[in-house]
Protein backbone atom coordinates (compact mmCIF):
# COMPACT_ATOMS: atom_id res chain seq x y z
CA UNK A 1 0.00 0.00 0.00
CA UNK A 2 3.21 2.47 0.98
CA UNK A 3 4.44 1.68 -2.65
CA UNK A 4 1.15 1.87 -4.35
CA UNK A 5 0.81 5.30 -2.73
CA UNK A 6 4.33 6.15 -3.56
CA UNK A 7 3.78 5.28 -7.22
CA UNK A 8 1.25 7.75 -7.37
CA UNK A 9 2.10 10.44 -5.60
CA UNK A 10 5.92 10.92 -6.66
CA UNK A 11 4.99 11.04 -10.68
CA UNK A 12 2.82 14.27 -9.25
CA UNK A 13 5.48 15.76 -7.41
CA UNK A 14 7.94 15.25 -10.37
CA UNK A 15 5.41 17.05 -12.64
CA UNK A 16 5.10 20.27 -10.06
CA UNK A 17 8.75 20.30 -9.67
CA UNK A 18 8.56 20.59 -13.92
CA UNK A 19 6.13 22.65 -13.89
CA UNK A 20 7.78 25.12 -11.50
CA UNK A 21 10.55 25.28 -13.90
CA UNK A 22 8.62 25.49 -17.32
CA UNK A 23 6.73 28.26 -15.57
CA UNK A 24 9.14 29.94 -13.81
CA UNK A 25 8.70 34.19 -14.55
CA UNK A 26 12.24 34.49 -15.54
CA UNK A 27 11.39 37.47 -18.44
CA UNK A 28 9.60 39.22 -16.01
CA UNK A 29 6.36 41.78 -16.26
CA UNK A 30 5.54 42.34 -20.59
CA UNK A 31 7.42 45.13 -21.74
CA UNK A 32 4.29 47.15 -22.31
CA UNK A 33 3.13 47.43 -18.79
CA UNK A 34 2.48 51.33 -17.87
CA UNK A 35 5.11 51.70 -14.88
CA UNK A 36 3.10 52.60 -11.75
CA UNK A 37 4.76 56.54 -11.02
CA UNK A 38 2.87 57.00 -7.94
CA UNK A 39 5.19 57.41 -4.57
CA UNK A 40 3.65 56.87 -1.36
CA UNK A 41 5.01 59.22 1.62
CA UNK A 42 4.04 58.48 5.00
CA UNK A 43 2.95 61.47 6.93
CA UNK A 44 0.73 62.49 10.07
CA UNK A 45 -1.75 64.89 10.39
CA UNK A 46 -0.97 67.66 12.56
CA UNK A 47 -4.30 70.00 12.10
CA UNK A 48 -7.53 69.84 10.31
CA UNK A 49 -9.93 72.70 10.13
CA UNK A 50 -12.98 73.49 7.70
CA UNK A 51 -12.42 75.32 4.95
CA UNK A 52 -14.09 76.32 1.58
CA UNK A 53 -13.85 73.64 -1.87
CA UNK A 54 -13.20 76.41 -3.69
CA UNK A 55 -11.60 79.92 -2.84
CA UNK A 56 -14.46 81.82 -1.58
CA UNK A 57 -17.19 79.96 -2.70
CA UNK A 58 -18.09 80.21 1.50
CA UNK A 59 -19.77 76.53 1.24
CA UNK A 60 -17.58 75.31 3.79
CA UNK A 61 -17.80 72.19 2.38
CA UNK A 62 -14.77 70.87 2.28
CA UNK A 63 -11.58 70.43 5.22
CA UNK A 64 -8.05 71.32 5.17
CA UNK A 65 -5.95 68.84 6.36
CA UNK A 66 -2.28 69.70 7.43
CA UNK A 67 0.00 66.89 7.54
CA UNK A 68 3.70 66.68 8.25
CA UNK A 69 5.40 64.37 6.01
CA UNK A 70 7.67 62.10 6.71
CA UNK A 71 9.59 60.99 3.93
CA UNK A 72 9.07 61.27 0.35
CA UNK A 73 10.76 64.06 -2.05
CA UNK A 74 10.33 66.83 1.06
CA UNK A 75 10.79 65.17 4.44
CA UNK A 76 9.93 67.03 7.55
CA UNK A 77 7.72 69.80 5.69
CA UNK A 78 4.23 69.84 6.42
CA UNK A 79 1.32 70.21 3.89
CA UNK A 80 -2.08 70.99 3.46
CA UNK A 81 -4.58 68.56 2.04
CA UNK A 82 -8.05 70.01 0.85
CA UNK A 83 -10.52 66.57 1.31
CA UNK A 84 -14.00 67.09 0.75
CA UNK A 85 -17.07 66.20 3.30
CA UNK A 86 -18.78 63.35 1.97
CA UNK A 87 -20.43 60.50 2.87
CA UNK A 88 -17.47 58.15 1.05
CA UNK A 89 -14.42 60.06 2.75
CA UNK A 90 -12.73 58.99 5.86
CA UNK A 91 -12.53 61.46 8.46
CA UNK A 92 -9.21 62.69 9.46
CA UNK A 93 -8.59 63.62 13.04
CA UNK A 94 -4.95 65.15 14.23
CA UNK A 95 -2.48 61.98 15.34
CA UNK A 96 -3.22 60.01 12.16
CA UNK A 97 -0.61 58.30 10.40
CA UNK A 98 -1.72 58.38 6.31
CA UNK A 99 0.17 57.64 3.45
CA UNK A 100 -0.02 60.42 0.39
CA UNK A 101 0.14 59.21 -3.38
CA UNK A 102 2.60 61.68 -4.68
CA UNK A 103 2.76 61.76 -8.59
CA UNK A 104 6.31 62.71 -9.17
CA UNK A 105 5.06 66.24 -10.32
CA UNK A 106 6.44 69.89 -8.39
CA UNK A 107 7.43 68.09 -4.97
CA UNK A 108 6.26 71.94 -3.37
CA UNK A 109 2.75 71.86 -5.50
CA UNK A 110 0.32 70.48 -3.07
CA UNK A 111 -1.89 69.08 -5.69
CA UNK A 112 1.53 66.58 -6.97
CA UNK A 113 -0.03 65.01 -3.42
CA UNK A 114 -3.31 63.02 -2.64
CA UNK A 115 -4.33 61.45 0.97
CA UNK A 116 -5.06 57.66 -0.63
CA UNK A 117 -4.85 55.81 2.76
CA UNK A 118 -4.09 55.66 6.71
CA UNK A 119 -0.95 53.78 7.77
CA UNK A 120 -1.78 50.47 9.45
CA UNK A 121 1.54 48.45 9.78
CA UNK A 122 1.66 48.81 13.90
CA UNK A 123 -1.76 47.43 14.32
CA UNK A 124 -1.24 44.71 11.87
CA UNK A 125 1.91 43.56 12.95
CA UNK A 126 0.77 43.16 16.77
CA UNK A 127 -1.67 41.24 15.33
CA UNK A 128 0.32 38.98 13.48
CA UNK A 129 2.34 38.47 16.89
CA UNK A 130 -0.62 37.72 18.87
CA UNK A 131 -2.09 35.28 15.91
CA UNK A 132 1.33 33.39 16.37
CA UNK A 133 1.79 33.42 19.97
CA UNK A 134 -2.01 31.83 20.09
CA UNK A 135 -0.41 29.24 17.74
CA UNK A 136 2.76 28.38 19.33
CA UNK A 137 0.76 28.24 22.97
CA UNK A 138 -2.09 25.30 21.30
CA UNK A 139 0.48 23.68 18.83
CA UNK A 140 3.88 23.97 20.32
CA UNK A 141 6.13 22.16 18.02
CA UNK A 142 3.44 21.53 16.08
CA UNK A 143 2.31 25.47 15.65
CA UNK A 144 6.09 26.26 14.81
CA UNK A 145 5.97 23.65 12.00
CA UNK A 146 2.50 25.41 10.81
CA UNK A 147 4.05 29.03 11.02
CA UNK A 148 6.60 28.06 8.82
CA UNK A 149 4.37 26.25 6.90
CA UNK A 150 2.24 29.58 6.16
CA UNK A 151 5.42 31.85 5.31
CA UNK A 152 6.09 29.19 2.57
CA UNK A 153 2.84 29.17 1.41
CA UNK A 154 3.60 32.99 1.03
CA UNK A 155 6.62 32.66 -0.24
CA UNK A 156 4.88 30.50 -3.21
CA UNK A 157 2.60 32.90 -3.61
CA UNK A 158 4.78 36.03 -3.62
CA UNK A 159 8.02 34.32 -5.72
CA UNK A 160 6.22 32.41 -8.01
CA UNK A 161 2.53 32.31 -8.73
CA UNK A 162 1.85 36.47 -8.78
CA UNK A 163 5.15 37.15 -10.96
CA UNK A 164 4.57 33.86 -13.24
CA UNK A 165 0.63 35.31 -14.16
CA UNK A 166 2.12 38.89 -14.60
CA UNK A 167 4.96 37.10 -17.14
CA UNK A 168 2.24 36.02 -18.71
CA UNK A 169 1.99 32.58 -17.90
CA UNK A 170 -1.44 30.88 -17.96
CA UNK A 171 -3.03 31.78 -14.87
CA UNK A 172 -4.87 28.62 -14.39
CA UNK A 173 -1.46 26.17 -15.02
CA UNK A 174 -0.10 28.31 -12.21
CA UNK A 175 -2.42 27.99 -10.16
CA UNK A 176 -2.69 24.31 -10.15
CA UNK A 177 1.41 24.08 -10.10
CA UNK A 178 1.50 26.79 -7.18
CA UNK A 179 -1.29 24.63 -5.40
CA UNK A 180 0.52 21.74 -5.74
CA UNK A 181 3.67 22.81 -4.61
CA UNK A 182 2.43 24.36 -1.36
CA UNK A 183 -0.01 21.18 -0.86
CA UNK A 184 3.17 19.02 -0.40
CA UNK A 185 5.30 21.48 0.95
CA UNK A 186 2.95 22.44 3.60
CA UNK A 187 1.01 18.97 4.73
CA UNK A 188 4.54 17.22 4.58
CA UNK A 189 6.33 20.21 7.04
CA UNK A 190 3.37 20.18 9.04
CA UNK A 191 2.71 16.75 9.55
CA UNK A 192 5.53 14.92 8.83
CA UNK A 193 5.83 12.00 6.10
CA UNK A 194 3.77 9.38 7.14
CA UNK A 195 1.43 7.11 5.44
CA UNK A 196 -1.55 9.11 6.97
CA UNK A 197 0.28 12.55 5.54
CA UNK A 198 0.59 11.16 1.66
CA UNK A 199 -3.07 9.52 2.40
CA UNK A 200 -3.86 13.68 2.96
CA UNK A 201 -1.87 14.78 -0.02
CA UNK A 202 -3.67 12.11 -2.56
CA UNK A 203 -7.19 13.07 -1.74
CA UNK A 204 -6.27 16.85 -1.61
CA UNK A 205 -5.05 16.36 -4.92
CA UNK A 206 -7.66 14.50 -6.34
CA UNK A 207 -10.09 17.23 -5.12
CA UNK A 208 -8.32 19.98 -6.74
CA UNK A 209 -8.42 18.04 -10.28
CA UNK A 210 -12.02 17.83 -9.57
CA UNK A 211 -12.74 21.62 -8.66
CA UNK A 212 -10.13 22.60 -11.14
CA UNK A 213 -12.59 20.63 -14.25
CA UNK A 214 -15.95 21.60 -12.49
CA UNK A 215 -14.86 25.40 -12.31
CA UNK A 216 -13.70 25.28 -15.88
CA UNK A 217 -16.51 23.30 -17.46
CA UNK A 218 -19.28 26.12 -15.49
CA UNK A 219 -17.20 29.08 -16.26
CA UNK A 220 -17.60 28.20 -19.67
CA UNK A 221 -21.14 26.95 -19.57
CA UNK A 222 -22.54 30.64 -17.78
CA UNK A 223 -19.93 32.33 -19.89
CA UNK A 224 -18.19 34.06 -16.93
CA UNK A 225 -15.73 36.68 -18.40
CA UNK A 226 -13.97 37.45 -14.97
CA UNK A 227 -13.47 40.98 -16.51
CA UNK A 228 -14.65 42.63 -12.86
CA UNK A 229 -12.85 45.78 -12.24
CA UNK A 230 -9.79 44.59 -10.80
CA UNK A 231 -9.25 42.27 -14.08
CA UNK A 232 -9.75 45.14 -15.72
CA UNK A 233 -7.28 47.78 -14.06
CA UNK A 234 -4.84 44.94 -14.20
CA UNK A 235 -5.12 44.44 -18.07
CA UNK A 236 -5.10 48.14 -18.48
CA UNK A 237 -1.62 48.38 -16.57
CA UNK A 238 -0.19 45.73 -18.64
CA UNK A 239 -1.29 47.13 -21.56
CA UNK A 240 -1.43 43.65 -22.73
CA UNK A 241 -4.14 41.05 -22.97
CA UNK A 242 -4.56 39.14 -19.82
CA UNK A 243 -6.77 35.39 -19.62
CA UNK A 244 -9.55 36.81 -17.21
CA UNK A 245 -10.93 33.31 -17.11
CA UNK A 246 -7.99 31.88 -15.98
CA UNK A 247 -7.30 34.40 -13.41
CA UNK A 248 -11.16 33.83 -12.23
CA UNK A 249 -10.13 29.95 -12.24
CA UNK A 250 -6.83 30.00 -10.45
CA UNK A 251 -8.34 32.43 -7.69
CA UNK A 252 -11.02 29.37 -7.36
CA UNK A 253 -8.22 26.61 -6.81
CA UNK A 254 -6.12 28.53 -4.76
CA UNK A 255 -9.19 29.49 -2.47
CA UNK A 256 -10.05 26.14 -2.21
CA UNK A 257 -7.06 24.72 -1.13
CA UNK A 258 -7.04 26.22 2.41
CA UNK A 259 -10.22 24.76 3.39
CA UNK A 260 -9.22 21.08 1.16
CA UNK A 261 -6.21 20.42 3.27
CA UNK A 262 -8.25 21.33 6.35
CA UNK A 263 -11.29 18.24 5.58
CA UNK A 264 -8.26 16.16 3.99
CA UNK A 265 -6.47 16.04 7.09
CA UNK A 266 -9.00 16.05 9.72
CA UNK A 267 -10.59 12.81 8.07
CA UNK A 268 -7.19 10.67 7.78
CA UNK A 269 -6.39 11.81 11.25
CA UNK A 270 -10.20 10.60 12.16
CA UNK A 271 -9.36 7.22 9.95
CA UNK A 272 -6.06 6.53 12.19
CA UNK A 273 -7.26 7.55 15.62
CA UNK A 274 -10.41 5.24 15.08
CA UNK A 275 -7.98 2.38 14.11
CA UNK A 276 -5.88 2.87 17.20
CA UNK A 277 -9.23 2.92 19.48
CA UNK A 278 -10.12 -0.58 17.59
CA UNK A 279 -7.52 -2.19 16.09
CA UNK A 280 -10.10 -4.53 14.61
CA UNK A 281 -11.36 -2.61 12.60
CA UNK A 282 -11.75 -3.18 8.58
CA UNK A 283 -11.75 -0.79 5.74
CA UNK A 284 -15.41 -0.79 5.74
CA UNK A 285 -15.91 -0.39 9.17
CA UNK A 286 -13.42 2.24 9.34
CA UNK A 287 -14.51 4.06 6.41
CA UNK A 288 -18.16 3.73 7.75
CA UNK A 289 -17.30 5.37 11.28
CA UNK A 290 -15.41 8.16 9.97
CA UNK A 291 -18.05 9.27 7.38
CA UNK A 292 -20.23 9.30 9.89
CA UNK A 293 -17.43 12.50 11.12
CA UNK A 294 -17.20 13.68 8.02
CA UNK A 295 -20.72 14.60 7.14
CA UNK A 296 -20.71 17.02 10.44
CA UNK A 297 -17.55 18.94 9.41
CA UNK A 298 -18.42 19.29 5.90
CA UNK A 299 -21.94 20.30 6.85
CA UNK A 300 -20.14 22.84 8.94
CA UNK A 301 -17.41 23.71 6.46
CA UNK A 302 -19.79 24.08 3.38
CA UNK A 303 -21.32 26.70 5.55
CA UNK A 304 -18.10 28.58 6.51
CA UNK A 305 -17.16 28.57 3.02
CA UNK A 306 -20.65 30.24 1.55
CA UNK A 307 -20.66 32.87 4.58
CA UNK A 308 -17.16 33.76 3.80
CA UNK A 309 -17.67 34.36 0.44
CA UNK A 310 -21.10 36.35 1.10
CA UNK A 311 -19.29 38.59 3.57
CA UNK A 312 -16.40 39.41 1.06
CA UNK A 313 -18.90 40.40 -1.24
CA UNK A 314 -21.71 42.21 0.91
CA UNK A 315 -21.08 45.72 -0.30
CA UNK A 316 -22.19 44.16 -4.22
CA UNK A 317 -25.17 42.25 -2.71
CA UNK A 318 -25.85 45.46 -0.90
CA UNK A 319 -25.87 47.62 -4.02
CA UNK A 320 -27.56 45.30 -5.67
CA UNK A 321 -30.78 44.92 -3.26
CA UNK A 322 -31.05 48.52 -3.30
CA UNK A 323 -31.54 48.33 -7.14
CA UNK A 324 -34.96 46.88 -6.63
CA UNK A 325 -34.20 43.98 -9.45
CA UNK A 326 -35.28 40.38 -8.67
CA UNK A 327 -33.08 37.80 -7.10
CA UNK A 328 -33.54 35.78 -10.09
CA UNK A 329 -32.39 38.41 -12.22
CA UNK A 330 -29.63 39.51 -9.52
CA UNK A 331 -28.26 35.89 -9.16
CA UNK A 332 -27.55 36.12 -13.31
CA UNK A 333 -25.34 39.03 -13.49
CA UNK A 334 -21.73 38.67 -14.12
CA UNK A 335 -20.36 39.74 -10.35
CA UNK A 336 -22.70 37.33 -8.93
CA UNK A 337 -22.62 34.37 -10.94
CA UNK A 338 -19.19 34.72 -10.68
CA UNK A 339 -18.94 34.40 -7.06
CA UNK A 340 -22.03 31.61 -7.77
CA UNK A 341 -19.85 29.37 -9.26
CA UNK A 342 -16.90 30.13 -7.15
CA UNK A 343 -18.59 29.17 -4.04
CA UNK A 344 -20.57 25.98 -5.28
CA UNK A 345 -17.92 24.59 -7.40
CA UNK A 346 -15.50 24.89 -4.02
CA UNK A 347 -18.25 23.40 -1.98
CA UNK A 348 -18.85 20.45 -4.52
CA UNK A 349 -15.36 19.58 -3.94
CA UNK A 350 -15.26 20.29 -0.54
CA UNK A 351 -18.06 17.76 -0.31
CA UNK A 352 -16.41 15.18 -2.87
CA UNK A 353 -13.09 15.46 -0.78
CA UNK A 354 -14.60 13.83 2.31
CA UNK A 355 -15.42 10.11 0.92
CA UNK A 356 -11.92 10.16 -1.37
CA UNK A 357 -10.01 10.63 1.03
CA UNK A 358 -12.17 8.48 3.88
CA UNK A 359 -11.76 5.49 1.64
CA UNK A 360 -8.54 6.03 0.63
CA UNK A 361 -7.69 6.46 4.53
CA UNK A 362 -9.49 3.55 5.14
CA UNK A 363 -7.57 1.28 3.27
CA UNK A 364 -4.21 2.54 3.91
CA UNK A 365 -4.80 2.69 7.69
CA UNK A 366 -6.35 -1.11 7.71
CA UNK A 367 -3.26 -2.61 6.37
CA UNK A 368 -0.80 -0.29 8.81
CA UNK A 369 0.43 -2.55 11.23
CA UNK A 370 -1.49 -2.47 14.39
CA UNK A 371 -0.31 1.22 15.88
CA UNK A 372 0.81 1.47 19.73
CA UNK A 373 -0.99 3.62 22.24
CA UNK A 374 1.60 6.34 21.90
CA UNK A 375 2.87 6.05 18.30
CA UNK A 376 1.36 7.67 15.26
Amino acid sequence: MRLLIAALLVPCALATLVGVVVLWPAGGPPSTARPLVQEPVRAEVTATRATDCSPGSGDGGCVAVVVHMADGPLPGRDLVQVVPVEPGTPAFAVGDRVVLSWSGADPNDPGSYQIVDFQRDTPLLWLAVLFAGAVLLLGRWRGLAALAALGLSFAVLLLFVLPAILAGRDPLAVAIVGSCLIMFAVLYLTHGPSARTSTAVLGTLLSLALIGALGAAFSAAARLTGLDEQSKNLIATLGTGVDARGLLLAGVVIGALGVLDDVTVTQTSAVWELRRANPELGARALFGAAMRIGRDHVSSAVNTLVLAYAGAALPLLLLFTLSGRGLGEVVTTQDVATEVVRTLVGSIGLIASVPITTALAALVASREPTPSAGGR
